[in-house]
């Protein structure tokens, strides 16, 4: 079983922001392995789609904590389902790639991401996969982090994330459950 989350903040203030690129991405995933739609679960404080790719169980979460709070859902998740943090996938936005760039590591620090400081210090380790997508904010005129990484994406780079990014994701997730059966 694989627990793969998507970060963001929930509402639609949020919804197309860089920040919730990890919540798009998620919902691109569960749309093309047609997975149900996603549910939220008061009890984890999540989105959740559950199904098979490849003949393992995967659940699609998007945590309704807060970016910064994100690491209360996935212990929660992984607690209720006894899931590994090696067994998990945290897809998040990246600010210094460019966009459309992505990287895939497993463990590490949090690079100053509050998201994944928050799973680290619940998780106790930082063991776990991660894929970061660019959201670029090398512009001369670039705003501060805080304000940028709230600000909407342009509508070429929803387009562009549909119709590339998003599926060299879908391609790291079936390479990753490939090499890494449960």
């Amino acid at each position: 079983m694989k627990l793969i989350v998507g970060l963001g903040n929930p509402g639609k203030k949020y919804g197309k922001t860089r920040h919730n690129v990890g919540f798009m991405a998620v919902d691109f995933l569960a749309k093309k392995f047609d997975f149900a739609d996603f549910k939220i679960d008061n009890k984890y404080s999540t989105a959740l789609s559950s199904d098979k790719i490849n003949d393992e169980k995967i659940i699609f979460a998007k945590p309704q904590t807060y970016m910064n709070n994100s690491g209360d859902a996935v212990l929660a998740l992984q607690s209720f389902y006894k899931i590994n943090p090696q067994d998990t996938i945290i897809i998040y936005d990246e600010l210094d790639l460019p966009l459309g760039k992505i990287r895939v590591r497993n463990g590490g620090s949090s690079a100053g991401h509050r998201g994944i400081e928050s799973i680290i210090k619940n998780l106790g380790t930082d063991q776990f996969k991660r894929i970061r997508i660019g959201i670029d904010n090398s512009v001369p005129d670039q705003l501060p982090a805080d304000k940028f990484v709230l600000a909407r994406f342009k509508p070429v780079e929803i387009r562009q994330l549909q119709k590339n990014i998003f599926n060299q994701v879908a391609n790291e997730v079936e390479k990753i459950i490939a090499e890494n059966p449960s």
